[in-house]
């Protein structure tokens, strides 16, 4: 009989609200998975019934036939041991390599009928706190099965450093404390939905945004969050567009458009209206841009230009769907850009210089909200103006070459960056994964170091804690439900860990004084599943709600 292949997460995937990078990434692996469909399973352990809600109404929407399969399951987190016990899994994967990975791994060593693979796909890397993350990962129930998936080769490096310098600060040896493996796979597309314009839809793509066709514009299209603390700065954009300027090019012959995400009551969208219209650049700002604004923006553009300056920014999910339109590419030569665009070949990359270390900035920034150590360091890393101007100039003034490069960037990024590509790269890994050697004898027992061992930590908090000797007898309430006069009451949360069979009977295995053993012997006659620990829950709960006492 055929073992089923199931993929197991903790996450998702599937997000509300402000449009990010992140979360544009989570559906589209979402989408790609469901529309691959590589396995015969899907389950979700979630930890909430609003994200319960949320994704089932995702998935009915647009995978009804997974559902109707019963292919898709989006069960309670609290099931997770139960499930993993019963059944062998695939894989687990999640949404983001920070929260959880660890600890999925704890309670897959502790529980789980396979060691299954653990990934987690990076997004943004440079948060003050997320040495405290990765320093999770470094313990020894990690296994060769666990991965961190870097969406870049800079992204891979940056988690590298961060797994050497925690080795360096805590002298943690490799042997003896192992950390997971690391791997490249890029984030991607779908390219159905971005596909280079004809000439009719560029015509119409203009009108839709109210941009005078007839004044025959090149277009610089800048897309995401319009904001110089956590994206980039505009700035020296507009000051490379003055260069631009007094190379030659006429004011009338271009455009820069700004379009993304912007804060409430953020002012600096029209101090760089302010500044554009001093220097007589045309700008325009399309904030918020819907779904069907944001394609139109694309069709509308001739050039794309990414100048991201700041470590938040890991890959540049936009700087993909520009190019599968076929525009032109001038990026920063920073972060996971330098993946993105093939120099001379596919747009430009622009020479960025930065801080070697930035030693008041580290000290500062777990202290500091994130925009400000964010906004502190991206303001020390500049793009090469000159360059950035004669890179614009270039692309400005010669269409062909503006053709050329488009039409390369989408060859290239419908080969190597559509979510099919992307998710055969996954099970691919997962299945390499599925066959590096573990060592399985004593996995079980090794506990993560940073997870809180409630109990003992709380030992001397209660006047005693239970044993083998302690001794319980049926209490008032205990003797009221054993002759049906009262029902126990129990809470919504707690039911999952107790057995209406186990609550009905004790009361009739302590009618006489019994110890802990003893009665743990007895629950576990009735439900033979219970381990020790349970059996032991059930005495303190009954304790709690006066079913049981202890003998005077």
């Amino acid at each position: 009989m055929k073992t089923q292949r199931i993929w197991g997460t903790l996450d998702p995937f599937y997000e509300t609200g402000p449009v990010l990078g992140r979360k544009v990434a989570n559906i589209g692996f979402l989408n790609g998975l469901l529309t691959e469909d590589p396995f015969d399973e899907y389950h979700f352990f979630l930890s909430g019934g609003n994200i319960h809600a949320s994704l089932s109404s995702f998935i009915s929407t647009n995978f009804s036939k997974l559902l109707e399969n019963n292919k898709v399951k989006i069960l309670d987190r609290r099931d997770l041991p139960e499930y993993i016990s019963k059944q062998e899994y695939f894989c687990f994967h999640q949404s983001d390599c920070i929260v959880y990975p660890p600890h999925l791994a704890r309670v897959r060593n502790a529980f789980a009928k396979n060691i299954f693979p653990i990934t987690g796909t990076t997004h943004s890397l440079s948060y003050s706190n997320y040495g405290s993350s990765f320093l999770n990962y470094i313990w020894k129930g990690t296994t060769a099965r666990d991965c961190i998936v870097a969406t870049s080769t800079p992204g891979m490096q940056v988690v590298e450093k961060y797994i050497m310098h925690l080795r360096e600060g805590f002298e943690l040896d490799e042997k003896k404390f192992p950390s997971p493996q690391i791997r490249k796979i890029p984030l991607g597309i779908n390219p159905s939905a971005f596909t280079v314009p004809t000439a009719q839809q560029k015509l119409v793509a203009l009108k839709n945004l109210e941009l005078n066709p007839d004044e025959n514009r090149v277009n610089i299209l800048v897309f995401g969050r319009i904001a110089h603390y956590s994206k980039m700065d505009i700035l020296p954009l507009l000051r490379a567009m003055q260069r631009v300027f007094a190379a030659g090019i006429d004011r009338k012959d271009v455009r820069v458009i700004l379009a993304g995400w912007m804060d409430d009551g953020d002012d600096f969208p029209q101090t760089l209206k302010e500044l554009s219209r001093n220097m007589g650049l045309e700008l325009s700002i399309f904030a918020r841009p819907t779904d069907l604004q944001k394609l139109d923006l694309y069709r509308a553009a001739d050039i794309y230009v990414s100048i991201s300056d700041n470590p938040q920014e890991t890959f540049g999910l936009t700087i993909l769907e520009a190019g599968a339109m076929g525009l032109p590419v001038i990026a920063s030569d920073y972060d996971g850009y330098k993946d993105l665009v093939v120099h001379n070949e596919t747009g430009l990359l622009i020479e960025t210089i930065g801080p070697a270390a930035t030693p008041a900035e580290d000290l500062m920034a777990p202290l500091c909200y994130d925009n400000q150590y964010h906004l502190l360091l991206a303001q020390q890393t500049a793009v090469d103006t000159p360059k950035l101007a004669k890179g614009l100039e270039q692309l400005i003034r010669d269409p062909q070459l503006r053709s050329s490069m488009g039409r390369a960037g989408a060859a290239r990024i419908n080969k190597k960056f559509t979510w099919k590509e992307v998710i055969r790269q996954h099970v691919e890994l997962w299945q390499n994964l599925n066959n590096a050697p573990v060592e399985t004898e004593g996995l079980s027992e090794i506990l993560h170091p940073a997870q809180v061992r409630f109990g003992e930590v709380f030992s001397h908090y209660p006047t005693s804690v239970i044993n083998d000797e302690t001794k319980v007898v049926t209490g008032s309430t205990g003797q009221a439900i054993y002759h049906g006069k009262e029902f126990p009451l129990v809470y919504q949360g707690i039911e999952r860990h107790l057995k209406q069979e186990v609550i009905r009977k004790i009361s009739f295995f302590a009618r006489k004084p019994i110890t802990t053993l003893e009665l743990c012997a007895k629950i576990k006659s009735i439900a033979p599943g219970l381990s020790s620990r349970e059996a032991e829950f059930h005495i303190l709960w009954s304790l709690k709600h006066d079913i049981l006492e202890k003998p005077c």
